[in-house]
């Protein structure tokens, strides 16, 4: 199974694990609240992936410099 890393704000692919038997615990996703984990990975069974959403380095400067963005419900698209 992969694990393919995407931005929650634009949607880029920031990284992937391909056909990766790493347990939760070795990517911290073990640590997530139940709330958390549905927010944050979806699962695909037809592609063998797991999606887990991050933040690239694009968005996190963008929002790190305008920090009013973030109070838009989608405020890099």
């Amino acid at each position: 199974m992969s694990i393919i890393y995407t931005c929650r704000h634009c949607q880029t692919k920031v990284g992937e694990l391909p056909n990766s038997h790493i347990h939760d615990v070795r990517t911290g996703l073990h640590s997530l609240t139940p709330a958390e984990a549905a927010d944050i990975i979806s699962y695909n069974s037809i592609q063998d992936s797991t999606y887990v959403k991050t933040v690239c380095e694009h968005c996190q400067e963008t929002l790190e410099a305008n920090p009013e963005l973030s109070l838009l419900s989608n405020p890099l698209q």
